[in-house]
């Protein structure tokens, strides 16, 4: 059953994917959509109108498999981080790499840092070496004189530096003379994938790939932070090591997702936690299923966003704040109950 459980959720992603592909300003039928994916990919010359071509492999395509990436690399480290720190509440976030993120991006939009690059090339490059910083504060402070990373320090140093970060944007905003300042950091911070454009899109889908291989291989590793970090060394895992290593480099695909599409909340939270109710708690089958799960919210989430209000786009930081959060209480409801 739960083997067949990474079959459906591939079929519902497939599914999500076309759906998305023909929904929007303009509608694309199936079958056309079909046509010029098979055309693209060279499996048959199909004739295709150049516009129908524009729409769907050019505009759209390109944002849908962003915001499956993107979805799937938050459920994923989502899932490590509540493994590692035990922390139900743990999510990509943890760390302060959204505000950290937010700080490399108000830089750009309000102080105009960047100014000789491209303006989206600016806001992505100011987002990611915000994160970076973040994180090397985070664990600098975590760390301490004694050089021993733990849960506890991890989440306390990461709460600070979030706070820090998040002053230094309100000051930011509220000092500046530009009158749109605080809608353009509101927007971004509220997450979009509107600007992935092919290369964006290619350089998510890597990321998201390479982070479900890699973690997926720690699986066992994993399993065994379930039982404590003692039963954890019992086993022969090097815990201050791997947890060195995995907060590092969860972080560091946080801020590489977040450079592209702004901090989108609640899929990193709320995925794991419905997986593992559904699917149980080995990684061998939450890892991969939940990173299916979550590419199929977002991509479903920024659907949503840009069509359901006619001649408007919703960042999707708010669809994905409305379906998670009453999910999430519903969660922790029915947890008390039992």
């Amino acid at each position: 059953m739960r083997s067949w459980s990474i079959v459906l959720l591939s079929v519902a992603l497939v599914g999500s994917l076309g759906v998305a592909l023909a929904i929007g300003s303009v509608h694309v039928p199936l079958p056309t959509v079909l046509e010029v994916v098979v055309r693209r990919m060279g499996l048959a010359d199909l004739p295709v109108e150049p516009i129908d071509d524009r729409i769907v492999w050019q505009m759209r395509m390109p944002r849908v498999l962003g915001a499956a990436a993107v979805g799937a690399g938050l459920a994923i480290v989502g899932v490590v981080l509540q493994s590692i720190t035990r922390n139900d509440l743990a999510d990509p976030y943890l760390l302060g790499i959204s505000q950290g993120a937010t700080v490399g991006a108000v830089s750009v939009l309000v102080l105009g840092f960047g100014a000789g690059l491209a303006a989206t090339t600016a806001l992505t490059v100011g987002a990611f070496a915000g994160a970076l910083m973040a994180l090397v504060v985070v664990l600098i402070v975590a760390a301490g004189r004694s050089g021993r990373l733990t849960p506890a320090r991890t989440v306390l140093a990461g709460v600070a530096v979030g706070q820090v970060c998040a002053a230094y944007t309100s000051f930011t905003v509220v000092v500046s003379d530009q009158h749109d300042a605080a809608r353009r950091v509101l927007s971004w911070t509220l997450g979009s994938v509107a600007g992935v454009r092919w290369g964006a899109a290619i350089f998510l889908l890597v990321v998201a790939v390479l982070t479900v291989i890699v973690l997926w291989s720690f699986s066992s590793t994993l399993d065994a932070f379930a039982f404590g970090e003692v039963a954890a060394s019992a086993l022969g895992v090097s815990v201050p090591v791997f947890r060195w290593i995995a907060l590092t480099g969860t972080a560091l695909v946080t801020a590489s997702l977040v450079a592209f599409s702004g901090a989108i909340g609640f899929v990193g939270l709320v995925v794991p936690h419905v997986m593992r109710l559904v699917l149980g708690p080995r990684h061998t089958i939450l890892l991969p299923a939940s990173a299916l799960g979550g590419a199929v919210l977002l991509v479903w989430a920024d659907l949503i966003a840009r069509s359901i209000v006619p001649g408007q786009e919703l960042p999707v930081g708010v669809v994905t704040a409305l379906v998670g959060a009453p999910l999430f209480g519903y969660l922790l409801w029915r947890g008390a109950r039992s």
